[in-house]
C-alpha cells in the first residue's frame, strides 16, 4: 500500500541528527529557529520496574528523550517506525495553531505509520511550559511510547516568580531554575502489554483498574506490601466499596467485586495473572535527581503520563511552590504534595535549603482502584555545610495522605497569572456530554455512543470531514464559543481527566447532583456559587469530580480559533480505549487547505469520497 502523505521522503544527511546548546538531547538537533528532533521506535525487551515485557524503545530508551525548545521554535519531529506494529505520535497539549495534520492522531489527522515507515511532523511552538509527546494509536502509551518537552517562556512573558520572594537574587535563581527545569515522568506499568490488556478487558468483561508499580521516569519496583499494612491503609470509601472483601495482594480491588461494573455479564475465570493480584516483587532501577545546589532554587516539570493511576507526588523536607499548570503560568502557590492526574502537568520550584543529602521522592496512587506506592531520591551533590545522616521526613504516607502538618495542593485554589474573563462571550453551542459505561464494563460514552478503536484505521476525519458520524462527531464554525457540559451519569466512578486537543479551554465549574439546565447561563443563576466567569483556571487536562455516592457534572468553555479535527477524551487509557471520545471538527465552515507534502496517497474508496463533494 502506499505511505501516508506524499513528499516526507528526506536526504539521508539531514537524518544524521546531532545535539545542540539548548535542544539537547538524544536525537535533537537546532538550526536558527527550527529544531528537528528524530526518533527510532523498536519494539523489544525490556524490564520496567523488573518486570521483564515488551515495550516501545524510542532511540534505544525508555521513557522517550525529552525535547527542550523555546517559544516560537519551528519543529520537526521525525518518526522512523521500525516496530512490527502501526504507531502514531501525539503531542500532548501542544496546540497545533495552523498545522491540524500534525496532531497525531489515527482516523483524525492521520492514517497509522505502518511498520518501515517513517512521518514527518511538523508544527510550531506557540505556547510555553510543560508538555509531553506520547503514543496515539490504540493503547500504546502503556507500551512505553511517552516523552517530555518543555517550551522556555519567550523573554517578554511575565514570570510569577515575584510572587514568591521580592528579592531579585531569588527571583534570578527561579529563572535560571526554570531554563534548567528537569522532566519527572510519572507513571504506572503492568507486566501485560497494551493489546494483551485489552483481550483481557474483553474475555473477562470488565476493566482492568490495577497497575504492578508506579515509575518515576521509567525507573521503580515492584513492592509487595502484605495483608496487614494494605489493611491498615484502607480507607473508609475502600471499605464502603470493598464490604467483607481486602484488597488483593497488589492492593488492588478484588476482580469479583463488581459494584461498579454494572449489570452486563462477566467471566472471571478469563483473568489472566497479576491484572487483579500475584504480587512477585522485584528490585528495578531507582531514579535520582541531582539539582545544582550551587543555585538557590531547582524547578520540575512534573508529567502524569499514568494509565490507570491517580498520582500523588512530594520530596520529603522540601515544600513546592507550584507556579505552573498545563503549561500555563499561575499565582504561585506552596504545599507539600500534589496529586496529579492522568495527562496533567505542574511545573513547581523547590527552594534548595537543606544539608546536603539523599531525600527521598515518594509517590503513591490515591485512587480507590488500588494502594501502590514507590520513591525516587533527591540528592544535593555540590552544597557546602553540614550533612544529612539521617532518613528524610515525609510529607505523605503510602496512599498519599499527607503526614503532620504538611499540605497537599488544593486545586480549587488555582488561579491564573493572567487570568482572562469570560463572562460576556456569546456561547454559540452548550453539548451535554454523557459519561457512563456502554453496554459492557469495560466500554464508556462520551456522549451518545461509544468510540471504537476500529475507527483509528477509517478515512482520517480531516480528509474527510464528511464521513464522520453523529454519534461520534461534534461540528463547530469557526470564532464562536461552545460549552461543553460532562454529565458523569451514576454513582461510584473514578476522576475522569478530560484532555482537549488543540487550544485549552476555561474551566468553568463543576459540582455534585445531575446536570438539569440547557446551559451554563440558566445554571449560573441557580448555582452562582459552582461557577468562575472571571479568573477560571485555563487546562488542556482537567477532571470531573469522583462521583462517590451518585451523579455530578464539569462544565468547560472553549474558543473555536484552529479548524481541524481534534480529539477529545478522557485521558485514563482503559476508558479512551473503552469509547470514552467524541472528534471535534472544528471550524467546519473554515476547514483546513492541506498542504501538497501532507496530502494523502488516496485508495480508491477515498477519490470516491472526495468526489461526493464538502
Amino acid at each position: 500500500m502506499g505511505f501516508l502523505r506524499r513528499g516526507l521522503a528526506l536526504p539521508a544527511l539531514l537524518l544524521s541528527l546531532v545535539s545542540s546548546a539548548y535542544a539537547h538531547d538524544a536525537g535533537v538537533k537546532a538550526t536558527g529557529n527550527t529544531v528537528s528532533f528524530q526518533v527510532n521506535l523498536t519494539w523489544d525487551d525490556y524490564q520496567p520496574a523488573g518486570i521483564p515485557r515488551k515495550m516501545i524503545l524510542a532511540n534505544g530508551q525508555f521513557p522517550a528523550p525529552a525535547l527542550r525548545l523555546k517559544q516560537g521554535d519551528d519543529v520537526e519531529f521525525l518518526v522512523n517506525n521500525e516496530m512490527p506494529l502501526p504507531t502514531t505520535v501525539h503531542f500532548h497539549g501542544v496546540e497545533q495553531q495552523g498545522t491540524p495534520w500534525s496532531d497525531g492522531v489515527p482516523g483524525l489527522s492521520q492514517r497509522p505509520i505502518p511498520p518501515g515507515e517513517s512521518f514527518l511532523y511538523r508544527w510550531r511552538a506557540t505556547n510555553h511550559g510543560s508538555y509531553f509527546y506520547h503514543a496515539h494509536h490504540r493503547g500504546q502509551q502503556e507500551d512505553g511510547l511517552y516523552g517530555a518537552i518543555h517550551i522556555l517562556s519567550d523573554e517578554s512573558i511575565e514570570r510569577p516568580f515575584a510572587l514568591i520572594s521580592e528579592s531579585q537574587q531569588d527571583i534570578q535563581a527561579m529563572k535560571l531554575a526554570e531554563t534548567e527545569s528537569i522532566p519527572i515522568m510519572l507513571s504506572d506499568v503492568r507486566k501485560l502489554t497494551s493489546e494483551e490488556l485489552w483481550n483481557a478487558e474483553k474475555a473477562m468483561g470488565r476493566d482492568a483498574v490495577c497497575a504492578n508499580a508506579l515509575l518515576v521516569n521509567g525507573k521503580g519496583s515492584v513492592t509487595c506490601l502484605g495483608q496487614e499494612t494494605l489493611d491498615k491503609y484502607t480507607s473508609v470509601a475502600q471499605r464502603g466499596v470493598l464490604g467483607n472483601q481486602s484488597l488483593t495482594d497488589i492492593g488492588c480491588l478484588p476482580p469479583n467485586n463488581l459494584l461498579a461494573q454494572g449489570p452486563w455479564p462477566h467471566n472471571l475465570s478469563a483473568i489472566p495473572p497479576t491484572v487483579f493480584s500475584e504480587c512477585i516483587p522485584s528490585t528495578g532501577l531507582t531514579e535520582r535527581f541531582y539539582p545544582d545546589a550551587t543555585n538557590a532554587y531547582a524547578s520540575f516539570d512534573l508529567i502524569s503520563a499514568a494509565f490507570v493511576s491517580t498520582i500523588t507526588f512530594s520530596i520529603d523536607e522540601h515544600p513546592m511552590y507550584i507556579y505552573a499548570v498545563d503549561g500555563n503560568y499561575i499565582e504561585p502557590i506552596k504545599a507539600d504534595g500534589i496529586t496529579i492526574t492522568n495527562g496533567a502537568r505542574y511545573s513547581v520550584l523547590v527552594k534548595l535549603d537543606k544539608p546536603r543529602g539523599d531525600y527521598t521522592v515518594r509517590v503513591a496512587n490515591t485512587g480507590l482502584n488500588q494502594i501502590m506506592y514507590g520513591t525516587a531520591l533527591m540528592t544535593y551533590h555540590n552544597r557546602n555545610g553540614t550533612s544529612q545522616q539521617h532518613p528524610s521526613v515525609p510529607s505523605i504516607n503510602l496512599v498519599g495522605s499527607p503526614t503532620g502538618n504538611h499540605t497537599l495542593l488544593d486545586e480549587t485554589a488555582i488561579v491564573p497569572f493572567a487570568p482572562q474573563d469570560v463572562t460576556q462571550v456569546d456561547v454559540a453551542q452548550t453539548v451535554i456530554l454523557t459519561l457512563e459505561r456502554y453496554n459492557a464494563s469495560y466500554t464508556w460514552t462520551m456522549g451518545n455512543s461509544s468510540f471504537p478503536l476500529e475507527l483509528e484505521m477509517d478515512s482520517p476525519l480531516l480528509f474527510y470531514p464528511q464521513t464522520g458520524s453523529k454519534n461520534f462527531t461534534l461540528a463547530t464554525h469557526n470564532g464562536t464559543w461552545v460549552d461543553l457540559i460532562f454529565d458523569v451519569a451514576n454513582a461510584v466512578q473514578p476522576p475522569h481527566p478530560i484532555h482537549k486537543h488543540s487550544n485549552k479551554f476555561y474551566v468553568l465549574g463543576s459540582g455534585n447532583g445531575k446536570w438539569n439546565y440547557t446551559s451554563v447561563a440558566e445554571a449560573a443563576k441557580h448555582m452562582p456559587e459552582s461557577f468562575n466567569f472571571e479568573a477560571p483556571q485555563i487546562r488542556d487536562t482537567f477532571a470531573t469530580l469522583p462521583a462517590a455516592t451518585g451523579p455530578n457534572w464539569m462544565a468547560i468553555r472553549y474558543h473555536v480559533v484552529n479548524p481541524g479535527a481534534f480529539l477529545l477524551h478522557c485521558h485514563i487509557q482503559i476508558h479512551q480505549s473503552g469509547g470514552m471520545a467524541l472528534a471535534l471538527l472544528d471550524g467546519i465552515d473554515e476547514w483546513p487547505e492541506i498542504p501538497e507534502e501532507y496530502q494523502l496517497v488516496e485508495t480508491e474508496e477515498e477519490s470516491e469520497l472526495k468526489d461526493d463533494g464538502f
